[in-house]
């Protein structure tokens, strides 16, 4: 041998040992996290893999420092044993197994790249193909791996296709949007076809409006606006309420309340406002039509619909006074973000009541305004049963009572009014709520649009102390009776994942309700109830119990994080109770479910879903442990995360995510979904996720890439009579057009920020077109804010 080829050999050599070393150097970082977090798994009762991996790992670590092909056998053997143990624990599921084999498939290729180079393979036939070939595999796996990330993750992939219903009748639908829901029923569909799958990618921006309202700091524009012929009406987290057309964007005019955002900048929405045509005006009268808002500081405001001023008529002087009765509210305490409802004559009013300050809050109280004069005319005070009068002079509404934060609905045949309430405050612990609060505290009530008056209940958790408050209106909906006729149904989803299905006539379940037990082991001072309602007879969107074998993270490392953290926490199954150690609740109080509800397509009986999976724990404090707790987090506002008070109870609390110090949820993906349901058969049609990291990712990074995890959502869908159902409510900022038929995603259009919001879909009698219009404030936990509202339609060339 040549002295230059001997020297050439000599670099390559000490190349490849630098190599190894490197790649030992890994392992060896590895194997110290394994056996160090391997060993409080282990304490903590948990799986002993990781323990005897980070032996492995630091022995292969060993092996290639001293550069010995030994290193090879050994992971080997150690990857072989994994993808069993892997498979054992989670079977053939995509995620969990790319979480446990990708990062070690990766090693194991850089190790089977330099394995030929090592000391003691030299005297080994065929190890270089051999190695290269399984580095070539490895390759293959990890590439094939990679590009399986950007498919959806199918809980249940569609297999039949939903036909339209015989009885069916769109000449009956309105042609306006003229509150929550669309309607006062709640349905959301838009009994629109211009724009279908056909044509859905022809969609093209037609107008962008901006509010000029960007508040942040937890505040959301989650509006969808009213649509009245060519006009459009959407509100903003501050209340301001504009007049849009609807065929160009340009604005009408523009009404400000002068709302103080220092004042409750904290939890500023509006989600909706409502509408009403006066009977026995002449058309041109001032006043005829009306938009009426809620405010954050507690105000009723009625708006002339042509001109946006307040209507003189109403109230004083276009404006009745929330406060009034409601006693001592600290501001931003108390806040009707919903908006009101018109049911008949009377415009319906909750409020939203800060969670888990004291249990000495503003009421829960709701109220009916006569929507021509603003004079009150009933209100349901859960304190004062069959007193619909104001509370007399000095006194108030009854207090910490369960507060209606989210839409009612309305049906004007039975003159009932749908309430879905939330739970006595504080809200996780209740061993001094009364027996009048227990009894309709998470529930839904109907009470008669004209005098308040009770007519039913349906609780759907008893004795909440999980803040599993109903979160969305109900939606009316004549429902298949499965012999040729419709039942009038009432459907309410759960924060629990839970669907109830009710005959909204008598609160009677329409499909199977059955009480099972549940823990009871609570505080000293707590009585929980021994069971729950569970809705057998329809699908639930909400993960099984948790198990440390559920917990996830994006590697190996992040997930012996999870496993940790879930061993370390109280937990036992549904209804875990509060406990003063961390206790871990799923679904969590962000619910399953949230304010954009359930969405219904009348055209084909189909319910569409919407729904997040991010589990919360929790721990209740001594108050000398809340006071300490909370000058260690340097809380100097009131807010309803992190240390929470309680006052006027026994203990303060704390809450918090259930996630990886990546900043990554530890359930399994997806952690956000969308669902089908055939409302005549109650099962469901297809079960898929929605949303990807693209803007929010590990330690909040924007990846950019759509990877198919399925995100958290608020906002609703928007079905509509061609058979797209369009969306806007996840963590990356699109707007998505979905096949009813197969969950497809058949056109997404990007969108300048996030949109927490429920699409509006109308036709314009102005120009015949169809429109899409997506309010874009900025998505929850996502960086970017905006004061958009964009609508898309399909170009003029091409009707």
């Amino acid at each position: 041998m040549s002295p230059a080829s001997s020297i050439t050999s000599t670099q390559v050599s000490l190349g490849a040992r630098l190599f190894a070393l490197l790649i030992g150097l890994v392992l060896l970082a590895l194997g110290a996290y394994f056996l160090y977090g391997g060993y409080q798994l282990m304490v903590l009762g948990g799986s002993l893999y990781y323990l005897v991996a980070g032996i492995v790992l630091i022995a292969t670590a060993y092996l290639l420092a001293r550069a010995d092909v030994r290193a090879g056998y050994l992971y080997a053997a150690f990857f072989v044993a994994t993808l069993v143990w892997a498979l054992w624990e989670s079977g053939l599921q995509f995620w969990p197994l790319a979480a446990r084999l990708g990062m070690f498939a990766v090693i194991g290729l850089l190790i089977g790249l330099c394995l030929p180079s090592l000391r003691g393979a030299s005297g080994i036939n065929r190890i270089r193909p051999i190695s290269y070939g399984i580095s070539a595999v490895l390759a293959v796996g990890v590439i094939a791996a990679f590009i399986s990330a950007f498919s959806p993750i199918w809980l249940v992939k569609p297999s039949s296709t939903p036909a339209l219903a015989a009885d069916y009748k769109p000449e009956s639908e309105p042609d306006q949007w003229v509150g929550f829901g669309r309607t006062p029923s709640g349905e959301q569909f838009a009994p629109y076809s211009q724009i279908n799958r056909n044509n859905v990618k022809d969609l093209e921006v037609a107008w962008t409006f901006h509010t000029g309202d960007i508040t942040g700091n937890g505040s959301e524009n989650q509006n969808t606006p009213l649509q009245i012929g060519n006009i459009l009406y959407p509100c903003t987290p501050t209340n301001q309420v504009f007049a849009v057309r609807g065929d160009t964007g340009e604005q009408l005019w523009h009404f400000d309340p002068g709302v103080k955002p220092d004042a409750t900048a904290h939890w500023m929405r509006c989600r909706s406002l409502a509408y009403y045509d006066v009977p026995g005006l002449a058309e041109d009268a001032p006043g005829k039509k009306r938009l009426y808002v809620t405010t954050g500081d507690m105000r009723l405001i009625a708006l002339d619909a042509a001109t946006g001023k307040p209507v003189e008529s109403f109230g004083d002087k276009g404006t009745v006074f929330l406060a009034t009765g409601m006693g001592a509210v600290i501001p931003g305490f108390y806040n009707p973000t919903s908006g009101p409802l018109l049911a008949g004559e009377n415009l319906i009013i909750g409020g939203w009541v800060m969670d888990n300050q004291s249990a000495d809050e503003p009421s829960g109280v709701v109220r009916a305004f006569n929507a021509t004069t603003g004079a009150f005319v009933w209100a349901w005070d859960v304190g004062r049963p069959g007193q619909p009068n104001p509370p007399p002079e000095g006194q108030s509404y009854t207090r910490s009572t369960p507060n209606m934060w989210a839409t009612p609905s309305y049906d004007p045949k039975l003159n009932m009014v749908y309430l879905p309430t939330g739970n006595g405050t504080p809200d996780l612990f209740g061993g001094q709520r009364s027996p009048e609060t227990d009894r309709v505290g998470s529930s839904v009530v109907a009470v008669d649009a004209t005098t308040g008056e009770e007519r039913w209940t349906f609780q759907l958790v008893h004795h909440d102390v999980w803040d599993l408050d109903l979160p969305s209106k109900p939606v009316l909906y004549e429902m298949p009776d499965g012999k040729g006729g419709r039942t009038p149904a009432l459907i309410q989803a759960g924060k629990n994942g839970e669907i109830y299905v009710l005959d909204r006539r008598n609160g009677k379940p329409l499909t199977a309700v059955e009480e099972r037990p549940v823990p009871t082991n609570g505080v000293p001072g707590e009585r929980l109830s021994p069971t729950q309602p569970y809705s057998v007879g329809m699908p639930s969107f909400r993960d099984d119990v948790l198990t440390e074998q559920t917990m996830w993270g994006i590697t190996p490392i992040d997930q012996l994080n999870c496993r940790i953290q879930f061993k370390g926490l109280y937990y036992v199954g549904d209804y875990t109770p509060p406990q003063m150690q961390w206790y871990l609740q799923n679904p969590s109080w962000y619910g399953t479910t949230n304010w954009g509800g359930q969405a219904i397509d009348k055209s084909r009986d189909i319910m569409i879903v919407n729904d997040m999976r991010v589990a919360m724990k929790g721990r209740l404090l001594s108050r000398e442990e809340e006071i300490a707790r909370t000058k260690a987090s340097g809380k100097a506002s009131h807010s309803t995360g992190g240390v929470v008070p309680m006052k006027e109870t026994p203990y303060g609390a704390e809450r918090g995510m259930v996630q990886s110090f990546l900043g990554v949820p530890c359930t399994t993906p997806p952690f956000g979904t969308m669902a089908a349901v055939d409302m005549k058969t109650q099962k469901v049609l297809w079960h898929r996720s929605m949303g990807t990291p693209e803007q929010f990712g590990p330690l909040g990074m924007k990846t950019h890439l759509p990877i198919e995890l399925g995100m958290p959502t608020l906002g609703g869908a928007t079905p509509t009579a061609s058979g797209l159902v369009f969306f806007s409510a996840t963590s990356d900022y699109y707007l998505r057009a979905v096949d009813v038929a197969t969950g497809e995603v058949v056109w997404k259009s990007p969108l300048p920020v996030g949109a927490g919001s429920t699409p509006l879909v109308f036709m314009s009698p102005e120009d015949g077109r169809q429109y899409i219009v997506v309010t874009a404030n900025g998505a929850r936990a996502a960086p970017d804010f905006g004061d958009y509202i964009i609508a898309f339609a399909l170009p003029k060339t091409g009707r």
